[in-house]
């Protein structure tokens, strides 16, 4: 017997963590869901001295990139459509997966399958590379038979899902170039341009104006203390990544990126429209209402709104009415209430979830076509601004200069 850590879901859709004794994982595994709980990770508990290699390895990244999710679940649910037998089809996709991370789990979740498991407990056990609301839906088309079916729609949800994160990097290449080339320009000029004019003015011997000496300055601190500058930027990055790792950064940052000015309204809209889609998913799949808000709050990947959106799913629980949440949370809109409430009162609240979900993207797309004009006058008034500091320090000496001169001379 061993001891097993555990987290998993129960039917209201409430987080259950944990530790059980059992001989394997298929047998802590059976006793959550006689007790009513759906696994999402269970995993032995480290033995003395091995734990800090067990965190080293949980912390080493995984990445599958949406694309490979998405021909995944496209693959798989083409072949179930065919008639493949699951084992089958995972056992063939595992081996032409362009993505190692991806392949390594494939193969682990039918070894796990051919023990006897289902496939959304198996794909419970890789938290990092299947998220909670693809195990669910995946566990929902198990439960009705429709496995091929979550399959399709999970890949519909990561296709737009795709389509929305190619717009917001579409919209935001060109501040980042531009942005990107002001600063190389910065540490040029002051590396290796200003230092030029600096020992020039210094043979003259004259007072130099303030914004010379402003640039004189910046410069200096480059050249001399560049590389204690460079090591500061560093651990000051260091710092707030770590922040932001923990849960109260995680927070407060999340809450931030609403509030930024001229993308903090984009942001937000996105994010509805990420949990929209992926509520009316799971409703649509059949996933109770308690159970689709806790996992819609995971998916939105913003921990600010989650919380918004867990409260929502505590006031279900206490009776109220979805539309009476919504209108509590604060966060949507009175076109989208107004379509909340018209679903609730037909019967159809995930076709008009996808319809909010769908208005919010066109409104992001909108937004996401006229960001850069709405940015460009912000950075041309920067590149003038350095232009004109840049001008008023190297020529006004200059010109003083010339002064002196022909005044010499007269």
């Amino acid at each position: 017997m061993a001891q097993f850590r555990f987290r998993g879901r129960d039917s209201a859709g409430q987080l259950v963590t944990g530790s059980l004794t059992g001989n394997d994982i298929n047998a802590v595994a059976e006793q959550l869901r006689q007790r009513g709980v759906m696994p999402v990770a269970i995993e032995p508990e480290a033995e003395q001295g091995k734990g800090a290699s067990l965190d080293l390895a949980a912390l080493l990244p995984v990445s599958v990139a949406l694309e490979q999710l998405l021909i995944f679940a496209r693959q798989l649910y083409s072949l179930l459509k065919a008639g493949v037998p699951i084992l089958r089809a995972i056992a063939g996709l595992a081996q032409h997966v362009h993505s190692r991370h991806l392949s390594d789990a494939l193969h682990a979740v039918g070894n796990e399958m051919e023990g006897g498991r289902t496939l959304s407990t198996a794909l419970s056990h890789h938290p990092r590379i299947f998220s909670p609301l693809f195990v669910a839906l995946v566990h929902v088309g198990e439960n009705t038979g429709r496995l091929e079916l979550s399959f399709l729609q999970l890949a519909k949800y990561l296709e737009n899902e795709i389509e929305t994160r190619k717009r917001i990097k579409a919209a935001l290449r060109y501040p980042s170039f531009v942005l990107g080339a002001i600063l190389v320009a910065l540490v040029i000029l002051n590396i290796w341009v200003i230092p030029t004019f600096a020992d020039m003015f210094s043979k003259f011997g004259a007072e130099l104006p303030l914004p010379t000496r402003i640039l004189i300055g910046m410069s200096g601190l480059f050249v001399n203390w560049g590389w204690l500058l460079a090591l500061a930027a560093g651990a000051l990055t260091g710092a707030v990544i770590l922040y932001l790792n923990t849960k109260r950064g995680r927070w407060r940052w999340d809450r931030a990126k609403l509030r930024l000015p001229l993308v903090g309204d984009i942001i937000e809209r996105s994010t509805l429209a990420r949990f929209a889609r992926s509520f009316a998913l799971m409703l649509e799949a059949g996933v109770p209402l308690t159970q689709a808000l806790s996992l819609s709050a995971e998916a939105v990947d913003n921990t600010y709104l989650g919380e918004i959106i867990l409260g929502m799913r505590r006031g279900v629980e206490g009776g109220d009415s979805l539309l009476r949440t919504a209108n509590a949370s604060g966060i949507f809109t009175p076109l989208v209430l107004q379509m909340v409430a018209v679903g609730e009162e037909t019967g159809r609240v995930d076709e008009l979830l996808l319809e909010v979900a769908d208005y919010y993207e066109r409104e992001v797309d909108y937004d996401l076509k006229t960001l850069t004009a709405r940015i460009e006058p912000i950075l041309i008034a920067i590149v003038a601004g350095m232009v004109l500091v840049l001008a008023l320090g190297i020529f006004l000496p200059m010109w003083d200069m010339m002064s002196a001169m022909r005044g010499g001379r007269g």
